[in-house]
């Protein structure tokens, strides 16, 4: 059983989460990072919800498990990658 303050990694790991590719939450460019979410979520065999879902689901995910945590600059760079996500697929921006 993997630690308390681990389980996140645990079920990035071993659920039917997508492979990405390392670091890729660290990335500077919104859509630097929303190209390999659509890379990882494309080619995986782990997902089980459509590529667009998945990929927006992993980001999401990695957003609110940081919480407060995560700095407003990096928040704002993230969310910026969702709008870069939606772009990719088609899909119409949030307002």
């Amino acid at each position: 059983m993997p630690r308390q303050n681990a389980w996140s990694q645990h079920v990035t790991e071993t659920s039917d989460a997508l492979s990405l590719e390392p670091d890729v939450f660290t990335l500077d460019d919104p859509k630097k990072i929303a190209d390999s979410l659509k890379a990882s979520a494309e080619r995986s065999e782990r997902r089980k919800a459509p590529p667009f879902r998945s990929a927006m689901s992993m980001l999401t995910f990695y957003i609110n498990r940081a919480g407060r945590t995560l700095p407003d600059e990096r928040r704002h760079v993230l969310e910026r990658a969702k709008d870069e996500l939606r772009k990719l697929y088609g899909k119409a921006p949030r307002a």
